[in-house]
């Protein structure tokens, strides 16, 4: 996968701009927050205005974007996230963004690495060293890893901090799990489904899981209070720039499909898992069905969240565990359930042979022919996000079935 990227599709993507005249910078995905970091904590300069944004494609695409260009891209790359951002890139607005670059490479590695670890805490699987050492590496070697790893994607950094948060409470540790959920709220459209079904599941039982919601929100105070005192009335820049934004990305589900149509799907969806995790409410976080809670939370978040982007895909990392663990329950089962197991298999596995097959081309066929077919690992990218959340819910529905057969006997 690494090598499919680095040859095949970073090859295609740098001689398709050079044909259409199109510009390459650093394209790092960092690089705006950290130059709006940089300026509002170092000139006081407000990080949305729309000098900063031409200074940021100045160093993301090599020079400003012109809009008499068709062929230069839409993505602004405006400073879209809430200004709290800057707390967390405060060490490292004193340093050349080329040795932050290399950082935050090594950071992301880490942390999902260690997201491997908290996650399989939180689904209260226990497995060998070898098992975790291929869980490790095939989640770096995925597409949504390599992806966000290369581009210093902060959703790697949000999707690590919902890991720790709910291996946090998991352990017990509510207060320091309701802070870590805080700070992820850095990305809100990819925080937010899970806040919501933490603080329901703490309100449940009050007077046992109360710290959890004192966590978050002290957290939450000192980083909007923060924020407003080192730029007030950011909230409103910050809500239009999400405008702005959306308007000039026009970015949709994984769902790819007229409005009309996906929004009774993602109705359809939240409604089902809600009726589900209503009842899971009450669990102890010591109970596997915690972790499956939560798993399903992360699926349904990647499959309604207005954006496709792969990166985002790694919040699925919990689902996909929970249902290699379970993979028993779906085997065994009905001759649907099994096809639907095994086409879900596929579709994750798709990448790694598209990779495999185009990085073979590659080295030894024709590079020009491999380089045309980038495509190829991609093709299971939007149906991928559609199995892992049914299958899930399927998973946590039997999970319940079982439990109240247990009951009953």
């Amino acid at each position: 996968m690494w090598f499919y990227v680095d040859r095949v599709l970073v090859g295609y993507q740098v001689a398709d701009a050079a044909a259409h005249e199109r510009p390459r910078g650093n394209l790092s995905d960092l690089y705006p927050r950290w130059l709006g970091a940089r300026e509002l904590l170092l000139r006081e300069r407000n990080p949305y205005a729309d000098d900063i944004t031409r200074e940021i494609q100045e160093g993301y695409y090599g020079r400003v974007l012109d809009a008499s260009q068709p062929n230069d891209p839409r993505d602004q790359q405006g400073f879209a996230y809430p200004v709290y951002v800057v707390f967390l890139l405060a060490p490292l607005i004193g340093l050349p963004f080329h040795a932050v670059q290399i950082f935050f490479h090594c950071l992301l590695l880490g942390l999902t690495i260690a997201s491997v670890w908290m996650w399989l805490r939180v689904l209260r699987w226990r497995l060998p060293v070898l098992g975790v050492a291929i869980c490790v590496v095939l989640t770096l070697g995925s597409f949504p890893a390599v992806q966000g790893i290369k581009l210093q994607q902060l959703s790697l950094l949000v999707a690590a901090l919902m890991a720790g948060s709910a291996a946090c409470v998991a352990s017990g540790f509510l207060f320091s799990g309701g802070v870590l959920l805080a700070l992820a709220t850095i990305k809100p459209q990819l925080a937010w489904p899970l806040v919501a079904w933490l603080l329901v599941w703490s309100v449940s039982e009050w007077q046992m899981r109360r710290r959890l919601v004192f966590g978050f929100g002290l957290a939450m105070a000192l980083l909007a209070g923060g924020a407003e005192i080192v730029l007030p009335g950011w909230l409103r820049m910050f809500v239009e720039a999400m405008g702005k934004y959306h308007r000039y990305t026009q970015n949709q589900s994984v769902l790819l499909a007229p409005w009309a149509v996906a929004g009774v799907f993602v109705a359809g969806a939240v409604f089902a898992s809600a009726f589900f995790l209503g009842r899971l409410r009450g669990e102890r976080v010591d109970a596997a069905s915690f972790g499956r809670g939560i798993a399903l939370v992360l699926a349904l978040t990647v499959l309604v969240i207005p954006m496709y982007a792969p990166y985002n895909q790694l919040l699925m990392l919990p689902a996909v565990l929970a249902l290699v663990r379970d993979r028993k329950v779906f085997v065994s089962g009905s001759r649907a359930l099994r096809f639907a197991y095994v086409a879900g298999a596929c579709a994750l596995a798709w990448q790694w042979m598209g990779s495999l097959f185009l990085s073979g081309s590659y080295l030894l066929g024709s590079k020009t022919w491999a380089m045309s077919a980038w495509k190829l690992p991609f093709f299971a990218t939007f149906a991928l996000p559609v199995f892992v959340f049914a299958l899930m819910l399927l998973d946590v529905h039997r999970s319940q079935r079982g439990d109240c057969a247990k009951h009953a006997a």
